[in-house]
């Protein structure tokens, strides 16, 4: 298990560095984001947010497979879109109802170097994106109006002291 990094560690805000090789470093990488992402009860966790600065996300949706994204590219988002609370284990406390395609197409590797085509909807697909702003350094309050935004880090900010 590692620890979840929080929000204001510049690791989160900056763009993942791709995955330029396969093998038993990457699949413990994976197997300790479940592990953490698990105890945290997530349901998805990008590398950034364990500290490790590469482009790889996995996700665990009760219903769906465990799954790891590795060197992901979003290839399509349907234009209808759904708004949802989401929360981030880098913002622990911190919901906000963010907007999203309903629908996502993407392209990746597994942990072993398989490469897959997945098309998601609903859930899986509102984590996938999530979870792939992570790797951009992108974060679920920049998807927030600027008020909203400044309402979420100063309730955040409360949290945090408490």
């Amino acid at each position: 298990m590692r620890d979840v990094v929080i929000y204001g560690d510049a690791v989160l805000e900056a763009k993942a560095e791709p995955v330029a090789q396969f093998g038993p470093e990457l699949e413990l990488l994976c197997s300790d984001m479940f592990e953490t992402m698990k105890h945290d009860r997530g349901i998805g966790l990008a590398a950034p947010q364990v500290g490790v600065s590469s482009r790889v996300f996995v996700t665990d949706i009760e219903g769906d497979c465990k799954r790891v994204f590795v060197n992901p590219e979003i290839i399509m988002t349907s234009p209808e879109q759904t708004e949802y609370e989401e929360g981030c284990l880098s913002f622990p406390g911190l919901y906000f109802n963010v907007t999203r395609p309903a629908a996502v197409k993407v392209q990746a590797f597994d942990e072993k170097g398989k490469a897959f085509t997945l098309e998601a909807n609903d859930l899986l697909a509102r984590v996938i994106l999530h979870e792939n702003d992570h790797l951009d350094g992108k974060l679920f309050i920049d998807r927030i109006s600027p008020f909203k935004r400044e309402r979420a880090l100063k309730h955040y900010a409360r949290l945090i002291r408490m």
